[in-house]
């Protein structure tokens, strides 16, 4: 097959939806598909056999925000060029509008990954942000927009799609029960087998730089260092940790972002600085020998689809806890691989100071994560993507075929109405 991957935002930048598309596009380019990735101009990107770069009108590079023009004509001459058999697209605004234009055009049957519950992150934008801080009606009509607008956009939009990939059940459930009527299909991202390898020196370099003498636990957390990762309720839970804990211990909060500032000052106020170590920004290929470094992952965002993260950490034998959320309850069973909790710090302090204080029970969390991340290799995942794209084609094929039945019957029941 020849594939299309539309998005609106690719490496170089750091988020769960390049990590995603470049993981899938791969695995599928193994499994003999040609598959030619659209994405966004950005710097020190290089060139890509596999990726065309369209022009960008706007860029918040921190933020990972970017406008890109979407009818940039490079990306219909290519399709002239193709003949793609599949069109994948990773956004519903943007990009999305362009996948249904170019299916339309040249009858190429669209599929749309559900990466993102857009309703959660309104908070970006400034309007929004003075509505919702403001008196009635303004905060009402803030509501509005975020339980009622977005979720029926994203109705309309899907439901102009021929296949819908959500990356959990929960997902699917949430989907369904928001008005999509297209197939749904689970599918998540999947892991590389780099995601599973063990650099013992390396990771031992790490575990030696952050513990400090006397220390006994490492823990890490990975996430963008903003508004709806909810760290500001993961430091508090470290400090309720402090209180009750024997043993010492340091967390590595791997990322960075527009939070980093509040979210220091929130740790010297707490009185845990001593407890956080924030590592800035890591190349891909080097996270996983942090999490390899740390015994377990700490999670609080309640805005996930899926949560890549906590699957790259159980690759690296790092039980998880996590609040429980979307994205968390299809990948967390609790006590068996992790801890799920409510958004309550000392709830979830407490099940990491109970696996803390039990070592058997420790080992068999971590080694039920393992057999976990197992299960989502990418090379797996790109073969339940590459049946889903066969039926989908199939399916496109028959509606056409359908069609056309009716088209040449119809004029001749007209006749023979004229005729009688």
């Amino acid at each position: 097959m020849r594939i299309a991957m539309l998005t609106n935002n690719y490496k170089p930048f750091i988020g769960g939806v390049p990590i995603s598309v470049e993981r899938l596009s791969e695995s599928l380019r193994k499994l003999g598909h040609e598959v030619t990735v659209f994405a966004p101009e950005a710097d020190g990107c290089g060139d890509d056999k596999f990726v065309v770069r369209y022009k960008i009108l706007y860029q918040q590079s921190e933020k990972g925000l970017v406008i890109g023009q979407c009818f940039d004509k490079r990306i219909e001459q290519c399709f002239k060029e193709r003949r793609f058999d599949v069109i994948h697209v990773h956004h519903p605004v943007l990009m999305g509008q362009t996948a249904l234009y170019l299916g339309k055009k040249y009858g190429i049957p669209v599929a749309y990954t559900y990466h993102t519950r857009y309703e959660e992150y309104l908070h970006y934008f400034r309007l929004y942000r003075e509505m919702d801080a403001g008196f009635y009606p303004l905060n009402r009509a803030a509501g509005y927009v975020k339980k009622r607008v977005v979720p029926r956009c994203m109705e309309t939009f899907t439901n102009q799609c021929d296949l819908i990939f959500a990356p959990t059940g929960m997902m699917k459930d949430y989907l369904v029960k928001q008005g999509t009527r297209t197939r749904i299909s689970v599918l998540p991202t999947g892991l590389d087998d780099s995601a599973f390898e063990r650099n013992t020196e390396r990771s031992g370099q790490i575990r030696a730089q952050y513990l400090r003498h006397g220390d006994t636990w490492l823990f890490a957390t990975t996430a963008r260092l903003e508004k709806e990762k909810n760290l500001e309720f993961l430091l508090r839970g470290i400090a309720r940790l402090k209180e009750r804990a024997e043993t010492c211990f340091r967390i590595m909060i791997i990322g960075d972002g527009t939070e980093r500032q509040n979210l220091e000052r929130l740790s010297k106020q707490l009185g845990i600085e001593d407890q956080v170590v924030f590592t800035g920004k890591l190349p891909n290929d080097q996270v996983r020998h942090y999490l390899n470094a740390a015994d377990a992952f700490l999670f609080a965002s309640k805005s996930e689809t899926q949560g890549i993260v906590l699957l790259e950490a159980m690759a690296a034998g790092c039980p998880v806890t996590a609040v429980k959320a979307s994205g968390v309850s299809d990948v967390v069973k609790h006590g068996v691989n992790g801890y799920m909790t409510e958004e309550d710090e000392n709830a979830w302090a407490e099940t990491i100071e109970q696996m803390m204080a039990e070592k058997s029970l420790y080992q068999a969390l971590s080694q039920e994560a393992q057999r976990t991340a197992e299960g989502y290799r990418a090379n797996g995942i790109a073969k339940l993507a590459e049946h889903q794209y066969y039926k989908m084609i199939e399916r496109k094929e028959e509606v056409e075929y359908e069609g056309m039945g009716k088209s040449m019957f119809m004029p001749s029941i007209l006749r023979i109405f004229k005729t009688a």
